[in-house]
């Protein structure tokens, strides 16, 4: 999917309250962007690192500038939670991703007290599918989730295991922003008790998918497929 258009070069400089960063600009202003992002960004939210914004236009917005990505060694990469489930829709719908092509896209499927990212149905089949963001990488060219404890993403894949168990086929689908990844893991440094329970849900199977974004300054994309490594 295309990105907001002009993108404005900048150095980040801190990141606040969770959803601010001052960044500097080319012309030496500071200006604080929203950052939509809720996980800790460890890794990203580096001082020193080249970032691309955002300005909106709508002149009644309290903060015109929008973090959009963050360049981590070679590569940009995408931050902005808000527009993950896009990039993982426009893939759904164009038949990018093995297994999942050929059905119908329900996105935001309400089931029981809880809401799943899509639901994906044909004439013989209904497929949850859970999508989580990837900004981190563990070790050497792998990308592992969470960056921080997670009871939410918990909560998530038992939500998944449920549906399993009710008829539904199920996916937690890792959707990895880092170009230089070749695999993916989950962190088990980070927040062991969601490694256990993912292996836990893959036992009683739900499926797990990871794919690698491509991410320039004009674009992202959903890529190539990742190995999992549990």
């Amino acid at each position: 999917m295309k990105l907001p258009s002009p993108l404005i070069e900048g150095t980040l400089l801190r990141r606040y309250k969770r959803f601010l960063t001052d960044v500097e600009l080319a012309d030496g202003s500071v200006v604080t962007a929203h950052t939509p992002n809720t996980g800790s960004m460890k890794q990203c939210a580096v001082p020193g690192y080249r970032v691309l914004l955002s300005k909106a236009q709508n002149p009644k917005r309290k903060l015109p500038y929008t973090l959009e990505l963050i360049q981590v060694g070679e590569h940009w990469v995408d931050t902005h939670t808000q527009r993950t489930n896009r990039v993982v829709e426009e893939a759904l719908r164009q038949g990018w991703i093995a297994g999942l092509s050929g059905y119908r896209v329900t996105p935001e499927y309400s089931i029981g007290a809880s809401r799943i990212d899509f639901l994906l149905e044909n004439d013989t089949e209904r497929v949850l599918v859970e999508v989580k963001n990837v900004t981190l990488c563990c070790r050497n060219s792998v990308a592992c989730f969470p960056d921080a404890v997670t009871l939410r993403g918990q909560k998530h894949l038992r939500e998944l295991l449920a549906a399993r168990g009710n008829g539904f086929r199920a996916v937690i689908f890792f959707l990895v922003q880092r170009q230089e990844a070749e695999a993916f893991a989950p962190a088990d440094e980070i927040d062991p008790e969601y490694g256990r329970i993912l292996r836990e849900v893959v036992a009683g199977g739900v499926e797990v998918l990871a794919y690698r974004t491509e991410v320039s300054p004009t674009a992202n994309r959903t890529g190539s497929a990742l190995p999992v490594l549990l």
